[in-house]
């Protein structure tokens, strides 16, 4: 999925830039994140990828302000995030976590209406937009508003989050290891929901997760961390083929053919 060969939208992404970002949890004496320098461009699909405790989940964090830097800058648009509100720059920006977090009274509609309802669209546009993310996630409008989260499978659940994340037209989608808990199988037709929905809107995607396929398989650049620290990024073909590290070399695997053949079965048409 290359960027110049997905197809721009009338939604399109922003451009976010991490300055000497540095994160040290209050009675840590270790950085959790420390002096990352990293670029995602307007429309870019960045997954942050490395072992369990490196950081990456927080350097996601700080973008959309649910951990606030010890040092350091995030910039969306050449915006310091720290000029906004936090409670506005949130509704800005779309956020899926593992847990989905669908309101559990919400109807499916209601809960994708949310951000929308709070930033005062009126109710015709409202009811457009749920409409066309339930069609964009391929979940039937008819069959699906008036459902309640406990009437959809896991990996339905997982699509209304994403509408929900999109529903405000977001330039940024902040995605925190979004398919961890459902089945291989419905993971990899979630993966392919999210590749395509990226190629159609643009939005910017910054994505965690600790799998190397999954990386691998949807990822513009990967970011590979490693304590705190960033230690190389690329598209997934220079990550494979020239491993900046042994940590590095040791992530992707022993065998850089087999991952290799994960690239050769592309989610989406690149």
């Amino acid at each position: 999925m290359t960027s110049s060969s997905k197809t721009a939208s009338a939604d399109g992404g922003a451009r976010v830039e991490l300055r000497a970002l540095s994160v040290t949890y209050p009675g840590g004496t270790v950085a959790a994140v420390h002096d990352v320098d990293l670029v995602v461009e307007a429309g870019e699909f960045a997954v942050l990828l490395g072992p369990s405790g490196c950081g990456k989940s927080t350097l996601l964090r700080t973008i959309n302000r649910l951990v606030e830097p010890t040092s350091g800058t995030v910039l969306i648009d050449g915006i310091d995030v720290r000029a906004r509100d936090a409670v506005e720059l949130r509704r800005g920006i779309g956020y899926v976590i593992q847990a989905v977090g669908l309101f559990p009274h919400y109807t499916v509609a209601e809960n994708v209406a949310a951000v929308p309802g709070l930033l005062g669209w009126d109710r015709a546009r409202i009811d457009a937009r749920v409409d066309e993310l339930l069609t964009l996630i391929r979940l039937d409008p008819a069959r699906y508003r008036a459902r309640r989260p406990r009437e959809l499978s896991g990996g339905e659940a997982q699509r209304v989050g994403v509408a929900r994340a999109l529903a405000a037209r977001p330039r940024v989608l902040l995605m925190d290891e979004p398919f961890a808990a459902v089945d291989a199988i419905v993971r990899a037709s979630l993966q392919e929901e999210i590749a395509r929905v990226h190629r159609e809107l643009r939005t910017t995607v910054v994505f965690v997760t600790h799998d190397v396929d999954e990386a691998l398989r949807l990822a513009d650049r990967v970011v590979v961390m490693n304590a705190g620290r960033v230690v190389q990024t690329g598209p997934p073909e220079e990550i494979l083929e020239h491993p900046a590290d042994d940590f590095v070399r040791d992530l992707v695997g022993v065998d850089p053919e087999t991952r290799r053949l994960v690239l050769e079965r592309p989610l989406v048409e690149r």
